[in-house]
């Protein structure tokens, strides 16, 4: 099982990126155990992180999980990319409907997918993950539990 943290701030940022998607949360976490995460965020990159830090800051947070064959494998794609850039065109992109996905880049919603397809689960074509956004995922059909 594969645990998603979904969060959204009191942050213009985050309030554009919810505008823009139609979500209610601007951000996904891949949840490597019950202290970390590791995520791409603006303008650090991808990151590992305190999952009590992201829900200090968080307004409002939900956890999905998501069965995949093998969450090893998720974790170690996902730890493999850390120290990779933020996806800033693949985020403006989405706005633009343009694929401008790079794989040395990554956004939160890029870098989840991602993650999910190298654990054998491919909730999308891997031809829109450049397209994906954290509403994207939220709408797949998994149990969910809001946390704050």
């Amino acid at each position: 099982m594969m645990k998603l943290l979904f969060t959204r701030r009191r942050h213009i940022g985050s309030w554009f990126i919810r505008f823009v998607t139609w979500s209610e949360y601007s951000h996904v976490d891949i949840v490597l155990h019950d202290q970390f995460l590791i995520g791409a965020i603006a303008p650090d990159g991808v990151v590992l992180h305190n999952i009590d830090d992201r829900l200090a800051m968080a307004s409002k947070a939900l956890v999905m999980e998501l069965p995949v064959q093998s969450f090893d494998d998720a974790k170690n794609f996902a730890l493999s990319q850390v120290g990779k850039r933020y996806d800033w065109w693949g985020v403006i992109g989405i706005g633009l409907k343009r694929n401008w996905q790079d794989d040395d880049k990554w956004s939160c919603a890029e870098l989840a997918a991602a993650a999910a397809k190298h654990a054998g689960q491919k909730p999308f074509d891997s031809k829109f993950y450049h397209r994906i956004t954290p509403q994207h995922l939220l709408m797949l059909n998994f149990e969910k539990v809001k946390i704050k």
